[in-house]
């Protein structure tokens, strides 16, 4: 869709240019009749084809692509664009027959296709790597076709008055100069960039329709040269903006070094090392650059751009690609100055680097021997951002680097990698592993502090069973308490409710029912309420 979109520009800017060439220079439009007409169904059958792929052009609707042809054409027949392109082809080269060949006029609705030119040039800015230089390039384009129409119609005022009638029109055709046809067409261009700009000196006009052409044009020419200043203005100002965000603003840290008095040397430096960023274009803020775009972006971005250094680190490698990718997002660009150091002997690291460009020394202390040079993708301090029990080094730094010219390197702080980490356990048990193998190799580390990380490991983990099963056993303790608190008090509404029933019936015993009933009801009753150790109360017989 985007090529096609690229071919549509030319049918489009032929009609635009072409149409009111023929009309105003009539000598040019009946030399070249067959070319024209050839060219006038060319593009005609080029509106006709974009018809047809602008029916099968799919559409987004909630974010779900329609592909379904029959929608597609039930869209297109009820738009506005579809009546646009149908009166941008109607057959009206049948007006030849009536106004001569001669009056290519009759083809203007041709012109109704520009929002097709349009939406090409959009969708080419948005595309192209350079929009600035594409915007000033697309305003040019469009002066050249406003002072290609101006100087036609020129042509055809000149005409209309009367060739060499004065000064302002065109010069009369007699003269051998002025008759060729390219002459015709150059000198009127010349004329009408000279209105638009105004610059030169151009003849006064003699007649009312002259008057009104000037007014007219320099009325326009206002309105041009104002796109222009603002379009170039706006170029200038993304120029600039963008170079805020690429690079640090190197005027602010010039007022602050004037405003201390710092040292001329360490200025310099300063003007070499901001220098050294314009030069070879070195991006310090890509963080910034790339915050507006959404993450899964800007990982794909960082891992196209850094995984393939990040993945030649020792300690890395074989590691899943997922952590790599969380990583990359995590490096951070620096330039270091020549003779500056990266890290010195006994510092504490909380950073690892991997050299991008350039390369870096591993000096003595006197910071003349020079036991080392470490070049393009060689890293250094990974393993003091590993927190490895039995470091005789304890995570400082192990020997001096200093950068020998300019070197690009990325670094990788220990809180983010950390970070990282805590998301993948089992990827830090194996970084911690290589990092022990390494240290090992290197002879620095403890084995008796790597066994007693061991047995304090092993102690944790049995604190650890032991608090679980305690917690265990308490909640099975709180439970089998709750449930012998319910039987108790199940049990004592059932005897209280016992008791009121006994206490019930009493009273409906007959009072003359018999001494000898009475009497035998208590001699039944009365060894059943007592023992061996004599009665007993109500609250036992209850129990």
């Amino acid at each position: 869709y985007y090529v096609w979109l690229q071919v549509m520009i030319f049918p489009v800017i032929y009609n635009w240019v072409i149409i009111i060439l023929r009309t105003c220079f009539t000598t040019i439009a009946l030399s070249y009749l067959p070319v024209w007409l050839t060219l006038d169904y060319l593009a005609d059958l080029m509106y006709m084809a974009d018809m047809i792929i602008t029916v099968h052009t799919g559409y987004l609707d909630q974010g779900i692509l329609i592909r379904d042809v029959a929608q597609l054409r039930k869209r297109y027949l009820h738009s506005t664009t579809f009546f646009r392109d149908l009166v941008s082809l109607l057959p009206t080269d049948f007006l030849y027959f009536v106004f001569g060949i001669h009056a290519p006029l009759v083809r203007i609705n041709r012109l109704l296709r520009i929002p097709r030119l349009n939406e090409a040039l959009d969708r080419m800015e948005t595309r192209t790597s350079y929009p600035n230089t594409f915007r000033i390039s697309k305003l040019m384009i469009y002066i050249f076709v406003l002072i290609h129409w101006n100087a036609c119609l020129y042509f055809a005022l000149s005409s209309y008055i009367g060739f060499g009638s004065d000064r302002w029109v065109y010069p009369n055709m007699t003269d051998p100069a002025f008759a060729s046809m390219r002459r015709q067409y150059f000198y009127c261009f010349w004329f009408s960039a000279q209105i638009f700009t105004t610059v030169g000196d151009t003849p006064l006009p003699k007649r009312e329709e002259e008057y009104l052409f000037m007014i007219a044009d320099l009325l326009i020419a206002v309105l041009v040269f104002a796109s222009i200043v603002g379009n170039v203005g706006n170029v200038i100002t993304s120029l600039r903006d963008r170079d805020n965000v690429f690079f640090p603003n190197h005027e602010l840290v010039k007022a602050y070094l004037r405003s201390h008095h710092i040292s001329k040397e360490l200025r310099q430096r300063i003007d070499s090392w901001y220098q050294h960023l314009h030069i070879n274009k070195k991006i310090m803020r890509e963080n910034e650059i790339l915050q507006q775009l959404p993450v899964h972006l800007r990982t794909e971005i960082a891992v196209s751009v850094h995984l393939p250094t990040l993945s030649k680190v020792t300690i890395f490698q074989s590691c899943e690609k997922s952590l790599l990718e969380e990583l990359v997002l995590k490096l951070t660009p620096q330039v270091f100055s020549p003779g500056e150091y990266v890290c010195r002997k006994g510092d504490v690291g909380h950073e690892m680097y991997i050299i991008r460009e350039g390369k870096l020394a591993v000096v003595a202390d006197d910071g003349v021997t020079e036991f080392a040079v470490l070049g393009e993708s060689n890293f250094f301090g990974e393993i003091s951002i590993l927190n490895i029990k039995g470091n005789k080094s304890g995570n400082r730094r192990t020997a001096n680097i200093r950068s020998i010219g300019y070197s690009d390197l990325f670094s990788l702080s220990k809180e983010d990698l950390t970070d990282v980490l805590s998301e993948f356990p089992a990827a830090k048990r194996h970084l911690e592993e290589k990092g022990r193998q390494i240290l090992t190799k290197m002879g620095i580390l403890e084995e008796s502090g790597e066994q007693e990380e061991g047995e304090a490991e092993k102690v944790e983990t049995k604190i650890g069973r032991l608090e679980r099963k305690l917690e265990i056993l308490q909640t099975k303790l709180a439970r089998l308490m709750s449930e012998l608190e319910s039987s108790h008090c199940k049990m004592q509404a059932r005897v209280e409710q016992l008791e009121w029933e006994v206490a019930a019936i009493e009273p409906q015993l007959p009072e003359d029912g018999g001494g000898e009933r009475e009497k035998g009801r208590s001699e039944g009753v009365a060894p059943l309420m007592t023992g061996d150790t004599g009665p007993i109360d109500s609250t036992q017989l209850h129990t």
